[in-house]
């Protein structure tokens, strides 16, 4: 049965999900929002195609683990007699010439530790969403796959023949496979391969080396990290909010969404999470995607998502040729919510964007040329505080004034008054702040219940929404105001299950939620630590942390009941959460010089 239980490797052009047998169970080509080369994931409970397996004969033992501030998976199979062999697993990423080395390919050693072990690879690749890759043998050494749009080449030092006919032979020596572009390799194949793993490792565990991480938590952190940055795609910077599509929210809920885009919302906390361990290569690649995004929308209408290209249609689709995830269908591709309105977006645009004119770390500062250019994405927010929109939870049927979306305009205006500030642009700080401090006054007006002492999640009803704890956030709220505290008690008691927060407790367009979203309990957690109850904060973390899966990550949402992780993997909000949290509750460095 399929498992979210899967260990990412990737090189911020492509990636793949790893299962706990070893297999190669989920990679898209020739970018994470491709045709996936390898499916299996979402082909039900036993599919014969869609996967990378690299079998021990007789396994009865595997374990897996990364080689340390990398995603170089190591995976360790033994059989019933003792026999023992290891595959690493990784895509090549480093700087050569000048310039970052991240090819669509996938490579493979496969060594053998102990015994005289026998192995299968099974490589059975697909297109079109499901459909086998047809395949030729290409010479002495490689085979070529027709995937979606191109053509792939598994350059290999295994016998041809037994690889093509997928026959147990025994491993005498190391074998080196690299799936990739069809080119020959120029020099030796197994060394070539040999010095793109070292160089991978050396440039992953560079990038850590950089980070200002929290004393507790660590490992934590670290890996958390270097998942955020798999999802960034680097020729661009845009930011996916996961690398798969379908997987449901729960089971049989048909809550199936592609996430392999780039919400401005959820770029926008994983950037400011990013940046707060110093990660500013990320910020910096994601801050020229946004500044490419607000020129074509030449002051209009700013989308909650976009393809890693920029593309602004993103129009959404059944594919019929694979069952789902456990047979949950449907698979979708592409997400209707590109076209949905959602004010916050907005707030979340400005955000990082004025960080940029403040950072003097930053390889370009922005000035007074981008604040002009900033300003008219304050105007769409000035424009349309009040106005009904979706929402961060993307309802498809109907709209509201939600009070996140409209705090999230409250932060445009703000921020651009400190920028306007910072830049010595005293008429336009006015400006803006006058307008912040109106937005404000009509937010606390229309949002506030006297008689229920809470935030309501629209102006129009009294929902309970656990977005309304991120008013602390944006420093919309003081953790010592007693609205804040009465709003956070509210939520807390309406929609926590356990251990776990729901988002919201309505009917939505597909009923009642029964599962959890995770990233809200990280809210939740940094809630009660700014308002004195960090030791309850650190026990809800500990027991967040224990529910990540092998590879240190989470999913969007869990069965408050059962823990089971449900929803696209690996989650960047609840990656964010991770980090945003241990940098709160850890205690100081200082605490052990």
């Amino acid at each position: 049965m399929s498992s979210l239980d899967l260990f990412p490797i990737g090189n911020c052009q492509v990636s793949a999900l790893i299962d706990r047998a070893g297999r190669l169970v989920w990679g898209c080509v020739p970018r994470v929002d491709g045709d996936p080369l390898f499916s299996a994931l979402l082909g039900g409970d036993d599919p014969d195609t869609g996967f990378w397996a690299i079998d021990l004969e007789d396994c009865v033992e595997t374990s897996q683990e990364y080689i340390r501030n990398t995603p170089v998976l190591i995976t360790r199979h033994t059989d019933s007699a003792g026999n023992s062999i290891e595959v690493v697993d990784f895509c090549p990423y480093f700087r050569r010439l000048g310039r970052s080395y991240r090819p669509v390919a996938f490579a493979r050693i496969v060594r053998p530790l102990a015994g005289s072990p026998r192995i299968r690879m099974r490589l059975n690749p697909t297109r079109h969403w499901g459909q086998t890759c047809p395949h030729t043998i290409g010479g002495t050494n490689h085979l070529r796959f027709r995937a979606s749009g191109m053509t792939l080449r598994l350059t290999t030092t295994a016998p041809v023949g037994m690889i093509d006919e997928q026959r147990c032979f025994r491993l005498e020596s190391t074998l080196h496979f690299f799936l990739g572009p069809d080119e020959s390799f120029s020099g030796s194949m197994p060394s070539t391969l040999d010095s793109m793993l070292s160089d991978t490792i050396a440039e992953w565990q560079g990038w850590v080396r950089g980070l200002a991480i929290p004393l507790e938590w660590q490992e934590a952190v670290i890996r958390a990290a270097i998942t955020l940055k798999l999802c960034q795609h680097e020729e661009t910077g845009a930011i996916v909010a996961a690398l798969t599509t379908s997987i449901p929210e729960f089971a049989n809920s048909e809550r199936n969404w592609d996430y392999r885009y780039c919400w401005i919302r959820d770029a926008y906390y994983t950037v400011q999470a990013l940046n707060r361990l110093g990660a500013l290569d990320v910020l910096e690649g994601y801050l020229s995607y946004l500044r490419n995004i607000v020129d074509s929308a030449r002051g209009g209408h700013i989308q909650p998502l976009y393809g890693v290209l920029g593309e602004a249609k993103l129009e959404e689709r059944e594919e019929e040729g694979l069952p789902g995830f456990r047979g949950m269908g449907p698979v979708r591709v592409g997400n209707e919510a590109y076209l949905q309105l959602q004010y916050d977006a907005y707030g979340q645009i400005v955000m990082p964007s004025v960080h940029a004119m403040l950072d003097q770390r930053l390889f370009r500062v922005s000035g007074v040329e981008d604040f002009h250019a900033l300003e008219r994405v304050g105007e769409r927010a000035w424009e349309h505080y009040d106005q009904p929109d979706a929402g961060l939870w993307e309802l498809r049927t109907r709209k509201a004034v939600h009070t996140y979306s409209s705090a999230m305009c409250w932060a445009a205006c703000d921020r651009l008054a400190n920028a306007a500030k910072a830049l010595g642009l005293r008429d336009r700080q006015a400006c803006w702040q006058e307008r912040a401090d109106h937005i404000r006054a009509v937010i606390e007006e229309r949002a506030w219940r006297p008689d229920s002492k809470r935030l309501s999640a629209t102006f129009s009803g009294d929902d309970l929404d656990a977005s309304v704890l991120q008013l602390l956030e944006i420093r919309f709220l003081a953790p010592d105001d007693p609205r804040f505290r009465d709003t956070l008690a509210a939520v807390e008691k309406g929609l926590r299950r356990g251990s776990h927060m729901l988002r919201y407790d309505t009917e939505d367009d597909f009923g009642l939620p029964e599962t959890a979203f995770n990233v809200c309990t990280f809210w939740l957690i940094e809630a009660m630590h700014f308002t004195g109850r960090s030791d309850e904060a650190r026990e809800l973390f500990e027991e967040m942390l224990s529910r990540r899966t092998g590879a240190g990550l989470l999913s969007e949402d869990i069965d408050p009941a059962s823990g089971e992780l449900w929803g696209n993997y690996p989650q960047t909000y609840s990656l964010v959460g991770i980090i945003n949290c241990a940098g709160l509750l850890s205690k100081p460095w200082s605490s052990i010089r």
